[in-house]
Order: C-alpha cells, then sequence, then structure tokens
C-alpha cells in the first residue's frame, strides 16, 4: 500500500490591499485582493484573478482562473466560477484556450449560482441557483438556468 501525496490549504503570492479578511480554511493562490475584501471559510481563488475594493466572498465559493471581480460586489455561499467549457469533450489544458470573465462593480450573485465564462454589467443581479451562459449587459435581476432578465433596476 502506498501513501498519498497530501496538499494543504494554502495562501501564498497573494497581492493585498489594506485591511483584507480571510477566513480559514482557505485556498487563495497568486491573485490579486484589493482593499477591504472578505473571503469566507472554504473558498478557493486561483492564480490570475482579481477581487475588487469592498467586495464580500461567501463561504465555499470557487473562483478559478482568469475571472475579475469588481467593486462593492456580493458573492454568495456555493458560487461556482468556471472558465473551461470542455469544448473538445474533456478538460483543456491550455489555459489560452480558457474563457475569461468580467464582473463590474456592484454586482450581486446569490448562492449556487454558476457563471460560466461571461462580462456582467454594474448593478446587475443573479438570483440564487442561476446558470448564467451569457454575457449581462443590462442592469437587472436575472434567474433561472439559463439566467434571464425578470425585471429592471433602476
Amino acid at each position: 500500500m502506498t501513501t498519498p501525496r497530501i496538499l494543504k490549504a494554502q495562501m501564498k503570492d497573494i497581492t493585498c490591499g489594506e485591511n483584507v479578511t480571510i477566513v480559514e480554511p482557505a485556498n487563495i493562490y497568486g491573485c490579486e485582493l484589493k482593499d477591504d475584501v472578505f473571503i469566507g471559510p472554504f473558498v478557493e481563488i486561483q492564480k490570475n484573478s482579481v477581487i475588487g475594493a469592498r467586495t464580500k466572498i461567501q463561504s465555499h465559493t470557487f473562483i478559478c482562473e482568469y475571472v475579475t471581480i469588481g467593486n462593492d460586489c456580493f458573492v454568495g455561499h456555493g458560487v461556482m466560477f468556471a472558465n473551461d467549457l470542455f469544448k473538445n469533450g474533456r478538460p483543456d489544458p491550455n489555459p489560452d484556450n480558457w474563457g475569461r470573465t468580467v464582473i463590474a462593480d456592484n454586482v450581486i450573485i446569490g448562492s449556487n449560482a454558476t457563471v460560466l465564462p461571461v462580462d456582467i454589467c454594474d448593478g446587475a443581479v443573479i438570483g440564487a441557483g442561476s446558470v448564467v451562459t451569457k454575457d449581462i449587459t443590462e442592469k437587472g435581476i436575472y434567474a433561472g438556468n439559463p439566467a434571464r432578465k425578470l425585471r429592471d433596476l433602476p
């Protein structure tokens, strides 16, 4: 019988602004966290991602590579971001082929939402459990699978 390779959650190679809070355990590496960011427990944020000032990321959220989240956003519990769409029926090992996600400022993403490589405009609200498959270009409330606009916001 062999011994498994055990990797521990870690926080390394993080660029942090002022007053950043990270609740352990967390696996955060190679990313940038701006001023006053809050990261809850059991969160993973991968390299080449940026979390904007005063944004809150709740527990059990996964933020993959190449996700940029703006200022003053709220990301609920268990939100999943994906960057590899398995276009060839299997994982693509080449990061150059992975999608990019840009979340503008003042966006709220409800618990257990899934966000594919998209752009989401300033002030959008994504309902809990929604699956965002296309860019969101107008401020409003979006929900469902796939997420659709339910109503405008002022």
